[in-house]
């Protein structure tokens, strides 16, 4: 049997063991290649100005709120600065993350081949990479030209957020071409064959017939899509590559269209939110408020029948509150509570299962990635969608507790054999205080956001800022070399999530410029009148469900919410409570068996096989199905408080 082939460009997921910078870290002192000390010494240079930019947003964010709140004195260059930050780091956080092999994509056919077959898959996956990023540069240089002695209303040259947009590109493509160098020479010219053969072979197919029987332009969107998809290229570069085909051979738009449309999916202050609540998250794991907080869970509720289980329900929803990033608060959660579930003599399988369910459940806690992510790509209000997502999380939050404890062993969970005896008064008094500064973060966030005081973006500056204070300054927990790692994490999966965003406005706008979403609206609303509202609510849960599996979460809702939204309005059905719906049924196959990754991720932190956690979860992620079936024709559970605050 074949071994396991290296990929070339490495799988994302959980990321990667070899250090804070990837391979750079292990490059420091070691005796490389040249074209590898070349690849180190870029990621390294990549990791410092992504990182620099996400910082330098977070000043300027900060400065700015403070400015204007405390001083009267609103900076008119802010929000500008801001924008380019934030563009900085969608695109050098997302050549960053491809360096680190922490961009995500379907697996599913990828780590099943073996031999040469698998080589030359990998070898496909970086010619893909290439292709997008030649692509990116080709059009980056044509609309730089285009807007070369244009400035911005501040004064700012037009080109500021165009050139991080050109340099990501020739880095990406530099990070590409360097695992193909790395591979062996016949990898190289077999894949490169290869991709020139289905090429020709598309040509002389369009050759052959006739005009009139040429297929659409946005075919060659949906067929590069779905094959890069399936053969393993990260989902940002799938989405992208599709677009460049229609961009360079649909002939309806300029190839310079591509990278201004990617552009124009990050440039907006609003999306300054998800890196600074990613930043959150990822800090309360390096600070200690993660950890005091379930300490004090634990002391509370630990010692009763399902009580550990209880206690990562709670911990789960407490985490979503502040970080915003799934996979931190799973991290944090699981790394935390598993150990202990395992030293009280507990399932571990089910506990996986039912860390997996819970972050289902934080899809619609506030300040939800995911939630940010649909209100400004379907541009609803994203402080209504956090609004309308709090009773929805308490329902789930009630119903996984319920099934939780029912199915729990009947001796009780001994907290005592986990932490030791109960501790003394001043020991209370610390423990207390400790996770304090934990909620008063989360009223940080829920205040400023619910009170309608600052807007997301302010409200997670504050956050971060405090949560650095709280650890440099009053657990004295921040040292330097776990912050230079939870920087680089930060920067790396806000820059992975933020070119997905970026590669689906491309595809957003191609589908658009080809009238599907007109077609879809026109076909849905006629089943609708024919069959009922209700069958149109179940077809647009059961999509979500399918293609946030397949297309591992925001991917799907970055496509389909701008297109199922508009019709669910047109049929009467209210926006928000149509978007909580589709958020919880994209979270719902994120974390379903066979392929959501969201399971996957759950596992590879609590070191079981998915296959051994799949049946376990199923009672869970039941419970989950029917509460979604509930919020789906009980629109008040959604509405109630949105109405109290005059929204929806």
């Amino acid at each position: 049997m074949a071994a396991r082939t290296q990929h070339v460009i490495p799988e994302g997921a959980a990321g990667r063991a070899d250090g804070p910078v990837g391979p750079a870290a292990a490059a420091a002192g070691a005796d490389l290649p040249p074209k590898d000390r070349f690849s180190a010494g870029l990621e390294v240079v990549v990791a410092a100005a992504a990182v620099a930019a996400l910082m330098a947003s977070l000043v300027v964010v900060f400065v700015s709120v403070v400015s204007r709140y405390f001083f009267n004195h609103p900076l008119a260059w802010a929000g500008e600065i801001s924008s380019t930050m934030l563009v900085c780091v969608g695109f050098l956080g997302g050549a960053l993350a491809l360096a680190r092999g922490e961009h995500l994509g379907v697996s599913a056919v990828r780590s099943r081949l073996r031999g040469r077959v698998a080589e030359i898959n990998e070898g496909l996956i970086a010619w893909v990479i290439v292709l997008v990023s030649a692509g990116l540069c080709w059009s980056g240089t044509e609309i730089l030209s285009t807007v070369s002695g244009q400035t911005t209303a501040s004064g700012l040259p037009e080109s500021i957020n165009f050139y991080p947009v050109l340099v990501s590109a020739v880095v990406m493509a530099a990070f590409a071409l360097a695992a193909l160098l790395r591979s062996s020479p016949r990898v190289l010219v077999s894949s490169a064959a290869v991709l020139g053969a289905v090429a020709a072979l598309w040509w002389l197919a369009l050759l052959a017939l006739p005009m009139n029987a040429h297929p659409a332009p946005v075919s060659l969107l949906l067929a590069g899509f779905v094959v890069t998809l399936v053969i393993g290229v990260p989902i940002g570069f799938a989405l992208a590559f599709g677009a460049l085909l229609f961009f360079w051979f649909g002939g309806s738009a300029p190839l310079a269209l591509f990278a201004q449309q990617m552009e124009a999916g990050v440039s907006n202050v609003v999306l300054l939110s998800i890196p600074f609540f990613v930043l959150a998250g990822l800090v309360m794991e390096v600070n200690g408020m993660s950890r005091r907080l379930i300490d004090l869970l634990m002391l509370g509720v630990g010692n009763r029948r399902g009580g550990l289980r209880i206690v990562m329900v709670a911990a789960m929803a407490l985490f979503s509150g502040i970080s915003g990033s799934k996979n931190a608060d799973v991290a944090a959660v699981g790394t935390t509570l598993l150990p202990a579930i395992r030293q009280a003599g507990q399932d571990d399988k089910d506990a996986v299962g039912l860390l997996a369910a819970s972050a289902v459940m934080g899809e619609t806690i506030p300040p939800c990635i995911n939630m940010i992510i649909l209100g400004y790509v379907a541009n609803l209000s994203i402080g209504g969608l956090f609004i309308a997502g709090i009773v929805p999380a308490a329902v789930i939050a009630l119903a996984l507790v319920v099934v939780a404890v029912v199915t729990a062993p009947r001796r009780v969970d001994s907290a005592a054999a986990v932490y030791g005896p109960r501790p003394s008064r001043k020991q209370l008094l610390r423990l207390f205080g400790g996770a304090s500064t934990a909620l008063v973060m989360i009223v940080i966030i829920f205040g400023g956001i619910l009170g309608g005081i600052a807007t997301p973006t302010e409200v997670a500056a504050f956050a971060v800022v405090y949560a650095l204070l709280v650890g440099g300054l009053l657990f004295r927990e921040m040292r330097p070399r776990p912050t230079v790692n939870f920087l680089l994490r930060s920067a790396s999966l806000s820059g992975m999530i933020l070119f997905i965003v970026a590669a689906a406005q491309a595809v957003t706008y191609v589908l658009t410029v080809e009238q599907i979403p007109q077609s879809m609206a026109q076909a849905l609303v006629r089943l609708a009148h024919s069959e009922g509202t209700w069958v149109f609510l179940l077809l647009c849960m059961l999509m979500l469900v399918v293609m946030g599996s397949v297309l591992e979460g925001a991917p799907a809702l970055i496509i389909f919410g701008p297109l199922l939204l508009p019709i669910a309005t047109q049929l009467g059905v209210n926006e928000l409570q149509f978007g909580i719906v589709l958020i919880l049924a994209m979270g719902l196959g994120l974390f379903a068996p066979p392929l959501g990754v969201g399971l996957y991720t759950a596992c590879a932190i609590g070191g079981v096989p998915m296959e051994q956690v799949a049946r376990p979860a199923l009672k869970y992620l039941a419970a989950i199905a029917a509460v979604l079936l509930l919020i789906m024709f009980v629109p008040q559970l959604t509405l109630a408080l949105p109405h109290m605050r005059g929204l929806g």
